[in-house]
């Protein structure tokens, strides 16, 4: 399914643009923007960011690295902003 008309950006595209950038890094935080560069693309009008979104968010490969989860907590509870 397109997810993006502006660019023709399909659900198949932005799923292996997160498989590849996970293969290559794996602590990276995936982002919509990373998707497009990854991609060779830019955001246009922005109308399939929702979408855009909720395909990210179902890949199991676009969850915040292990390492960087809770940070906010540990931080609040040191007493650091």
């Amino acid at each position: 399914m397109i997810v993006c008309h502006c660019m023709n950006i399909s659900e198949d595209e932005i799923r292996r643009a997160v498989d590849w950038m996970r293969a290559s890094d794996p602590d990276t935080l995936v982002t919509p923007g990373k998707v497009y560069r990854a991609l060779g693309k830019k955001a246009d009008c922005g109308g399939c960011l929702p979408l855009f979104m909720n395909t990210l968010e179902s890949h199991p490969a676009t969850g915040v690295p292990a390492q960087l989860r809770g940070l906010r907590k540990a931080r609040a509870a040191a007493g650091t902003k």
